[in-house]
Formats: C-alpha cells, sequence, structure tokens
C-alpha cells in the first residue's frame, strides 16, 4: 500500500518529466496546445455568455483551470475549461445567489471534489449508470440549444423566461421579430462549421466562422448584435484574484450548488480521461485527477471565473493534433492568455449569432444522439430511467433529475437482483474440460459470473487490457449471467472491439436468454458476425480449436 499511494497520487506531469522529456515532445505538444487554443477562443467566450456572465469569464476559466488541470490532473492529454454542461447550472446560480453566490460555489466545489478525490472516490464513477448520464447530457442539449434562439434569428424580446416551457411560447409570441440580417450571419456561420466538420475536419470550424462573420458584419455595416455591443467593457489579461465573501448564511445558500458542480465536474472529467485513455492506450489516475479538478475549481473561483472540468472535444482534438502529455494543455492555456492580452479588441467584432451557432454546435455534440436512436434497444428499465432523467433535465432541474434518475436506476438495480436471487436452482452442468491446463495454444477463457450491470461493465475491457498481448481466441464464458443491462452491454462491446483490433476472435458460451436478447437488438447476435455463439463450453473448446488452426 505504500507504493500504491504516491503514485495514486502523483500528476502525470511528473510521471511525464522522469520519463524524459525533449525537444520533439515540447514541438509536438506546443503544436497540438496552439490547435487546441484556436478551438477554445471562440467556445470558451460562447459558453461565459451562454451561463449568463460575460466572454471574459470564460477565457480566464480556461486559461486558469485549464493550465491547473493539466499541471496537476491524473491524465495526460486532459484539456480542462469552462463546458456546455455547466451552461445550465451556472446560468440558475447567477439568477439566484448572484454572480458572487456563483464564485463561492465553485470555490466551495473545488474543495469537495479535492476531498473526493483524497478519499479515493474516483473509482465511484463506474457507478454512475450510463442512461442517467445520457438522459442529462441530452437535457442539457436541449436547454442550451434552446437559449441561443433569440440571438441566432435577432429576436426583438426584453427578456427570455429561464423555464422550458414559458421559454418556447415567448419564443412563438415573438417570430415575428425576426431580423434577416442577424439570422443570414448565423446561419451562414453555422453552415461554415458544418461543412468544414465533413471536408476539412482538421481546420478550426469555430473559429473560421466567427472570423468570417466578423468580416462580413464589418465590411458590410450590418445592423447586428456583436460581442462589442453588448459587453463594451471586456477587460485584457487575468483579474486579481480575490476570496470571496464567506459569510454562514451565503454559504448555507450556496452549498447544494457547490455538490452539483462538483459532482458534474468529477463524472465529466473521468469521462474525458477514460475517452482519452481509450485513444491514447494510457491509463489515467481517476483519485489525482479529482484532486487536480479541485485545485482547479479552487483557482478560477479565486480569479473570478467559472466551474472548469475536462472538455471531451478538446481532449479529443488535442491528442489528434499529436499532444500526449500534460504540457500541450499548459500551452493551450498560455496561448489563450495571449490572445486575451493582445486580441480583446478583435473580439469584439464577433457577432453573437455566430457564437449562437457554435453553442447549436456544441448543443448536437452534447445530445447522445446516437444513443438516443438505440433506445429501442435498452431494456424497459434503462429506457425509464434514461426518458424520465432527460425529461426532469429540460422541464424541472438538473440536480432534481440526476437524484430521481440514479435513485430509480439502483432501485432498479436492487429489484433485478431479487429476481435473480429468486431463479437461482437450476441443473448444474458437468464441464471436465473446464482446467485451465487443457486448453489449446493461444486460447484464453474469461468467466463471468453474476448479473453484468453498470457498476462491473468496465472491469471486463481492464482485464483484458492488464493481459498485454491478447491470445489468438477469447472464450467468454456467460453460464452464470442472469442479467445483462445497458452498460453491461456496452462494456462487452468495447471488449469486443478491443479484442477485434488485436486481432483475436470472441466466442460466447451458454449465453442464457435475457442477455442473448439484449446482445442481438445491439448487434452482437449470433447473425451479426462480430462474435461465434457456443451452446456449451466444450462446444466452444472445439469452436477455438478450429479457429487456432485454421489462423496457423
Amino acid at each position: 500500500m505504500r507504493d500504491v499511494l504516491p503514485i495514486q497520487f502523483t500528476p502525470k506531469l511528473m510521471t511525464v518529466l522522469r520519463e524524459g522529456y525533449d525537444m520533439a515532445r515540447l514541438r509536438a505538444d506546443a503544436l497540438a496546445g496552439l490547435t487546441v487554443a484556436i478551438v477554445a477562443l471562440p467556445l470558451a467566450m460562447a459558453l461565459g455568455i451562454a451561463s449568463g456572465a460575460s466572454p471574459d469569464k470564460g477565457l480566464v476559466t480556461a486559461v486558469v483551470a485549464g493550465f491547473l488541470i493539466s499541471a496537476l490532473g491524473g491524465s495526460r492529454t486532459q484539456i480542462g475549461g469552462p463546458t456546455g454542461a455547466f451552461v445550465v447550472v451556472v446560468f440558475n446560480i447567477i439568477a439566484q445567489h448572484g454572480y458572487d453566490g456563483l464564485v463561492l460555489a465553485t470555490l466551495m466545489a473545488g474543495a469537495i471534489l479535492l476531498v473526493a478525490g483524497y478519499a479515493r472516490l474516483g473509482s465511484l464513477i463506474k457507478f454512475i449508470p450510463h442512461p442517467v448520464v445520457t438522459g442529462f447530457t441530452a437535457g442539457i442539449a436541449v436547454i442550451i440549444a434552446t437559449t441561443q434562439v433569440k440571438d441566432f434569428l435577432g429576436l426583438r424580446m426584453a427578456e427570455v423566461p429561464a423555464d422550458f416551457l414559458p421559454k418556447l411560447a415567448a419564443y412563438a409570441e415573438a417570430i415575428g421579430t425576426i431580423d434577416i440580417a442577424t439570422l443570414g450571419v448565423g446561419a451562414g456561420a453555422l453552415a461554415i462549421i458544418i461543412v468544414l466538420r465533413r471536408t476539412a475536419p482538421k481546420v478550426p470550424g469555430f473559429l473560421v466562422a466567427v472570423v468570417v462573420a466578423a468580416l462580413a458584419v464589418s465590411l458590410l455595416g450590418l445592423p447586428v448584435d456583436t460581442v462589442g455591443s453588448r459587453f463594451p467593457d471586456i477587460p485584457s489579461g487575468l483579474p486579481v484574484p480575490h476570496i470571496p465573501a464567506l459569510g454562514l448564511e451565503k454559504v448555507t445558500a450556496v452549498l447544494p450548488a457547490a455538490f452539483t458542480i462538483a459532482f458534474l465536474a468529477g463524472i465529466e472529467a473521468l469521462l474525458s480521461a477514460v475517452v482519452a485513455d481509450g485513444m491514447t492506450g494510457y491509463r489515467h489516475r481517476s483519485n489525482q485527477e479529482l484532486v487536480g479538478q479541485g485545485v482547479a475549481n479552487l483557482a478560477s473561483a479565486l480569479f473570478g471565473g467559472l466551474p472548469a472540468t475536462g472538455a471531451i472535444a478538446r481532449t479529443a482534438t488535442n491528442i489528434r493534433a499529436g499532444g500526449r502529455t500534460p504540457v500541450s494543455g499548459m500551452f493551450h492555456a498560455l496561448f489563450l492568455l495571449l490572445f486575451m492580452a493582445f486580441g480583446t479588441k478583435l473580439m469584439g467584432y464577433i457577432p453573437m449569432a455566430a457564437l449562437a451557432a457554435i453553442l447549436f454546435m456544441v448543443a448536437w455534440g452534447m445530445s447522445e444522439y446516437e444513443r438516443l436512436l438505440r433506445i429501442r434497444a435498452m431494456p424497459m428499465g434503462d429506457r425509464v430511467v434514461l426518458l424520465l432523467t432527460f425529461a426532469l433535465t429540460v422541464l424541472v432541474d438538473l440536480t432534481v433529475a440526476i437524484g430521481v434518475g440514479v435513485t430509480l436506476a439502483s432501485l432498479m438495480f436492487m429489484e433485478r437482483m431479487s429476481r435473480t436471487v429468486a431463479v437461482t436452482v437450476r441443473e448444474v452442468e458437468t464441464e471436465d474440460a473446464g482446467q485451465r491446463d487443457d486448453l489449446p495454444p493461444g486460447v484464453e477463457v474469461f468467466r463471468i459470473t453474476g448479473p453484468f450491470f453498470f457498476g462491473v461493465a468496465s472491469d471486463l475491457v481492464e482485464t483484458l487490457r492488464r493481459m498485454g498481448q491478447p491470445p489468438r481466441v477469447i472464450i467468454l464464458r456467460m453460464r452464470e449471467v442472469p442479467l445483462l443491462d445497458a452498460s453491461g452491454v456496452e462494456g462487452i462491446k468495447d471488449f469486443v472491439s478491443m479484442a477485434h483490433r488485436h486481432g483475436a476472435e470472441v466466442i460466447f458460451s451458454n449465453v442464457q436468454p435475457q442477455p442473448a436478447q439484449v446482445l442481438r437488438r445491439n448487434g452482437l447476435g449470433p447473425r451479426s458476425g462480430k462474435v461465434r455463439f457456443a451452446p456449451d463450453y466444450a462446444a466452444a473448446l472445439e469452436m477455438a480449436s478450429a479457429e487456432r488452426a485454421e489462423s496457423t
């Protein structure tokens, strides 16, 4: 245990420096950092405005928190800053408690994340069910998109209601006040982003869109709302740090919001780190990642910034641009600081409609539409959890949605377990060939015992990753798996994909009816061509031997 603790709480930056850091890595990280900064510049501004703050608040967050998340976090390639997941929460906190209330809540959330990291709660992320995450993420996407309708269409409205249904009603009443010039600028920016994503994905579409839109507005003299007209006094550089007022009454009032921020920051940061691991082959340190997120949010609050977490899209951009160490994320923050110091006046020319177009694309990326399209393949209980979480996020409140979603998922899991325990008496197979010594060369056997649910879905992939070089054939014994849920099948799909990437074939042995039905609905049935099914373990061994013989 003494040897585990220092590694578990060691920032990845220290690990990279101990391995040796040369000029080739420095050049690659600097180029990746510049690429991400170009993507993050308009996005941070847009998220700051959408959150009910100002564009400089989003940039301050990206600089301060982004630097510290990379420098102190547990991932090699994580890029931190403001994200779309916080827009709804931040907007509501500012509306209820003012901006100083948001700063205090962010400060408290940073402390909560620090405690969670040192309490080793990072591994608990796997116990948040996929339907809950998908539901509230899609709900946030809908809310973000609806908040941008006014700026995208140029509607003349005194005030946009905060609640979803009244907001739609207000838009319907003001639909006759659409400004054609504003709509043209917004639609043009949106078209540029979409076209570049399809034809030239390496080109920073967000930046190109806002530059073209700003030039069009300036050269044609279009009477549209811009960042400069909405926020005439954007400061350049970082503000002086200060500690917010810590009155007991204020602390008590914003405490629930602080827990919500910490919860969202932890989930999104660790999900982003998992995605990064899949793209690079490295492994993040979940507890140190929470520690890094905690310090970053503390610092962001001291500089008057917004809540921050790991950004999945910017992290993926960093990896594709060649970033492989935390230094690329630190460069990203430094480049943004230079943009803030010398480009503030230029930012004022950006049309609000162009930023609305960016946020429409952010909302589309958050919508999880691919998983929503597969909702019919989920078990009925998971469908209910997803749709209920989505509806509560949009119509009620994000905190309520998460609480109800997790609680309902837990209750349904316990109900499923009770049904499983009730059906435990069955004829025991005799499997004389079950000894590992009898395995043919190049064949490995995995046995799954018990219900394969959201809490253990990642264990299967982790077991394969620990093996190093996978065998040629893998038998997955599923005779003792009575139940498979949506997150469990995602884990199996990841396992099969990883096995195929390493040239290994997968055979399922003795799959029970419920798991077989879920696998079939999710594209892993007997006719899918991706896996093979055996009625029992002996038959699976024969298939494996034949497969091994054909490959040699």
